[in-house]
Order: C-alpha cells, then structure tokens, then sequence
C-alpha cells in the first residue's frame, strides 16, 4: 500500500508540472500560430468524429454545450467550420471542418508532432510507444469518468 501511495503522490506532483509544461510550450513555440489550443481539438476532434451536433461535439470535449457553441460560433466567423442542417433531422444542425480548417489543423497538428519529437529525440521506440500507451490509458480513464460520447 505504501508504494502505490507514493506513485500516486509522483503522479499527482507530476500531472501538475505536466500542465503547467503544456502551457510553457504553448507559449514559447509556434505550434498554435494559426489555432489556439481550443480551436486545435475541435478541429481535431471533428476529424476524428465525421461532422457532429454540438451536444455531441461538447460531450467528446468534455464542455458545456454552451461553451462548445460559442467555440464553435468563433469557428464559423473564420471560416474554419461550416454548419449545415442534418440529412436525418433538419431541426439539427451539424458542423463540419471547412478545407482552410482541416489545413490549419493538419498544420498544428504537424507542429506539435515535431515538437514532441524534438523533445524526445533521446527517447528509443520502445519508450515513446509505452509512454503514448500510458498517456492513452490515463485520458480513456478519464474520458470513462467525466466525459459524454
């Protein structure tokens, strides 16, 4: 008990300095020349979903429809999204990626990999594959606690 107690006060210490490293690097690169991070994950999360309703897009980000709405409106007025009626529901709207979005989004996306990369130039395979897998698990699990798909 006492071993998983201390792992758990290693993970909490470095869950903390995780985030405030994600936002030093937010700060001094130029991965989000183009997109802020917000705008990033929808465009990346309406590549990964197809095009989505805003309670739907809101539950796979984990935001308030509200909020996921006015992300969105900021979207439309750079002509990074479009919205257009459900081909199954004309009283739904959906939102999809404009060309100029997806290529903004490819462009971010192309930077942050480039960035992980350079600091983890030192890192073997094996190394990088565990670390994504142990990544992936943690965002599944809380993905299975606090968000809606």
């Amino acid at each position: 008990m006492e071993q998983t107690s201390e792992a758990l006060d290693v993970l909490e210490r470095a869950t903390a300095v995780l985030v405030r490293n994600f936002e030093l690097l937010r700060r001094r690169t130029d991965v989000y020349a183009e997109l802020d991070q917000a705008e990033y994950l929808i465009l990346r999360t309406l590549d990964e979903l197809g095009s989505a309703d805003i309670g739907t897009l809101a539950g796979a980000l984990g935001l308030d429809p509200s909020t996921a709405g006015r992300q969105v409106s900021a979207l439309l007025g750079k002509d990074l999204v479009e919205r257009s009626q459900a081909s199954d529901d004309r009283r739904r709207c959906v939102i999809t990626p404009t060309g100029r979005g997806r290529e903004l989004m490819h462009l971010t996306r192309a930077r942050r990999r480039s960035s992980v990369g350079d600091l983890l130039d030192d890192w073997t395979t094996d190394e990088l594959r565990a670390f994504a897998g142990f990544l992936d698990r943690y965002n599944a699990a809380v993905a299975r606690r606090y968000l809606r798909t």
